[in-house]
């Protein structure tokens, strides 16, 4: 039998996915009923959805979520003010990905707002597009850092290539000098190529003062709010919704 000299070629050449499919086709016997096109269909299909799902696992890895979240979770019974059109046609094969628009995801603290983010950006990864996640805390330290090492110019090439950049808690805080021109730079290489995502409690209008220099902050601003959407959420905390439910309050 050719079989173990076959397999060994197959995951030699890394169709790992075509020589499980083999494997399990020389163990069934229904199988040997199917013609050769038949046969050969399915191993190539095997081998397909392999290398999709490890370049999905690569892309969510990559990405860096922290936690499950997915669009088809996502409460719309709940009082938020979530618009259900809106995230439906925009999360219709990620086409807000597609034209590099940016989106805001705005409200108050504990509404889902970086939950819903890590959805939208899960779902993008899905259909193909790369992500990376960061607290906007992280992203200014980690900028900081490679300013002084001299690697800055290294992680500034590397956030410009990813398809979705998701930054939450924008705006929490005024920006120091440093931090404005570079997220000047990171806007501006992003412009109308790749798309950006930004949950903030702080309504845009407020963003003006927190960047500070009104005229790096209406550099940043012209690059950020053109053509984004904008998802505004209010109600109540639903963490605080959650303890009340858990402690028998509701």
């Amino acid at each position: 039998m050719l079989t173990q000299p076959t397999l060994e070629k197959l995951c030699t050449m890394r169709l790992r996915g075509m020589a499980e499919a083999f494997r399990e086709q020389q163990e069934d016997a229904a199988m040997q009923r199917l013609s050769f096109e038949e046969r050969l269909g399915l191993l190539i299909d095997r081998q397909w959805n392999w290398r999709a799902n490890r370049a999905l696992d690569r892309r969510l890895r990559n990405a860096r979520l922290q936690g499950p979240a997915c669009v088809e979770d996502i409460d719309f019974r709940t009082a938020r003010g979530l618009d259900r059109q809106l995230v439906r046609s925009l999360t219709t094969e990620s086409v807000w990905v597609r034209e590099h628009q940016n989106l805001f995801l705005l409200g108050p603290t504990g509404i889902g707002k970086t939950w819903l983010a890590r959805a939208l950006a899960q779902k993008a990864c899905r259909d193909g597009y790369t992500a990376y996640f960061t607290k906007a805390t992280e992203l200014f330290r980690d900028l900081a850092m490679a300013r002084a090492d001299g690697s800055l110019r290294k992680l500034l090439y590397r956030l410009s290539r990813v398809d979705v950049l998701i930054v939450d808690d924008w705006a929490m805080a005024p920006l120091a000098d440093g931090e404005r021109r570079e997220f000047l730079e990171i806007c501006d290489e992003r412009y109308q190529a790749r798309s950006m995502l930004l949950t903030s409690q702080l309504p845009v209008s407020a963003w003006h003062a927190q960047i500070g220099d009104p005229t790096v902050a209406d550099s940043i601003l012209d690059r950020l709010v053109h053509n984004a959407h904008r998802l505004e959420l209010s109600g109540e905390s639903l963490r605080k919704k959650r303890s009340r439910k858990s402690d028998g309050g509701e």
